[in-house]
C-alpha cells in the first residue's frame, strides 16, 4: 500500500510517500481501506519527534481515519464488511488501509461523505473525554474554549452550544472571532487585542466560566484562574504555550479550583471505547440532525500531506484538514 512516512525529525517535508505492508488486524481489531484521513496538532508534533509513538502503533502518523471496513472479526459488533466507519486509531492514519479497535469505530453520521467523518474521531474523542467526563461541565454553566477556530475549538463550540451552554472562545483575528460566533460562541475574544479574563467577566457579571478547555498552558494558566468561577475547573489538553507556568494556589484552595488535563493517545482501547459508546448514543443524533455539523477548512491528496501539514502549522485554518486518499 501507499502511505506517508516521517523519515527523520523535522520539517513538513520529511513527510514522504513510501509502499508499506499491508496492515494486518489484530485480535479485536478491524482493517479500513482509507477513504480519508484527518490531520491534528498531534501529527505535527510526531514529525518533529516531540510526540513519541506508545509501544505497539503503528510508526506512521495520523489519529482518524474514515473507510470501508474489509477483513476482522465482527460478531457481535453490528458491523458487516463494507461497511462505512470513521475510527479513532493509535496511528497509520495516513495511509491507503489502517487498522483499527473495532470499539474505536463508530458508523459514518447519515449524511455525511468520507471526507467529512474523518474529521471526527479525534477531536470529538477529546472534547468529550475532557469537557464533559474529565471537566464535568453540566447544566447551566459555561465554556471558554482557547484556540475557538482549531479542530478541537470548532468541535467543543458546537458540543457544547448544541447542549445548551454559555460557551465563550479566543482566536487570533476578528475573523476567526465571528467564524467562533457563527458556530455558537456567545462572544469570540481577539486574543490579541482583548483581555479574556476581562471579558468573560463582564459577560458573566463577575462570576467567570465554570470550564476552560485550553490548548496553551505556560502564562495563560495564571490567567485562567482569574477568570474561572469558584468550583471551576481547568482542563489542559495541549502545552503549545510552554509547560511551565507559577500560579497562586491559595486561589486553588480558597475557590475549590480544579487543575487537570489529559492526553488520549496512550489510553487503553477501553477507555476510547467507552468514550465512543458516549459519542454515539448522544452526539451523532446531534450531527445527525443538523445542530453540529464538520468545519472542513481544505483537503489535500495524500501524497501532499507536507503541504497539508505546512496549513497546519500556519495556524490560517478554521477547522480541519484532511488528506484524501486516491486509490478510493
Amino acid at each position: 500500500m501507499k502511505a506517508i512516512e516521517i523519515i527523520r525529525p523535522g520539517g513538513p517535508e520529511v513527510l514522504q510517500l513510501c509502499e508499506r505492508p499491508m496492515p494486518e488486524p489484530k485480535e479485536g481489531e478491524v482493517l479500513i481501506k482509507v477513504h480519508a484521513a484527518g490531520i491534528n496538532r498531534p501529527d505535527v508534533l510526531q514529525r518533529m519527534g516531540r510526540y513519541p509513538v506508545p509501544p505497539g502503533a503503528s510508526d506512521l502518523p495520523g489519529l482518524e481515519v474514515a473507510g470501508e471496513i474489509v477483513a476482522g472479526e465482527l460478531a457481535g459488533s453490528g458491523f458487516s464488511h463494507g461497511d462505512m466507519v470513521c475510527a479513532l486509531v493509535q496511528g497509520g492514519g495516513y495511509a491507503e488501509y489502517c487498522t483499527a479497535p473495532l470499539g474505536q469505530c463508530l458508523p459514518l453520521p447519515r449524511g455525511l461523505n468520507a471526507v467529512q467523518a474523518a474529521s471526527l474521531p479525534e477531536t470529538f474523542f477529546t472534547v468529550w473525554s475532557n469537557v464533559f467526563d474529565r471537566s464535568r461541565l453540566s447544566e447551566g454553566e459555561s465554556l471558554l474554549v482557547q484556540g475557538g477556530t482549531s479542530g478541537i475549538g470548532v468541535t467543543a463550540i458546537q458540543l457544547a452550544s448544541a447542549l445548551g451552554h454559555r460557551v465563550f472562545a479566543t482566536a487570533g483575528s476578528d475573523e476567526k472571532c465571528r467564524a467562533c460566533e457563527a458556530l455558537g460562541a456567545e462572544r469570540g475574544i481577539n486574543y490579541r487585542s482583548e483581555d479574556f479574563v476581562e471579558v468573560v467577566k463582564q459577560a458573566t457579571a463577575g462570576k467567570g466560566v465554570d470550564v476552560i478547555l485550553d490548548m496553551v498552558g505556560g502564562d495563560y494558566v495564571p490567567r485562567e484562574i482569574d477568570a474561572l468561577a469558584d468550583d471551576g475547573r481547568l482542563c489542559l489538553i495541549a502545552l503549545l504555550g510552554g509547560a511551565k507556568s507559577t500560579i497562586n494556589l491559595g486561589q486553588i484552595l480558597l475557590r475549590r479550583l480544579t487543575l487537570t488535563g489529559s492526553t488520549l493517545r496512550p489510553r487503553s482501547v477501553e477507555f476510547k471505547a467507552a468514550i465512543a459508546a458516549n459519542l454515539r448514543q448522544k452526539v451523532w443524533p446531534l450531527i445527525e440532525g443538523g445542530k453540529i455539523r464538520p468545519v472542513i477548512h481544505s483537503t489535500f491528496p495524500l501524497d501532499q500531506a507536507s503541504s497539508a501539514h505546512v496549513l497546519m502549522e500556519s495556524s490560517a485554518h478554521i477547522g480541519k484538514i484532511v488528506l484524501t486518499v486516491a486509490s478510493s
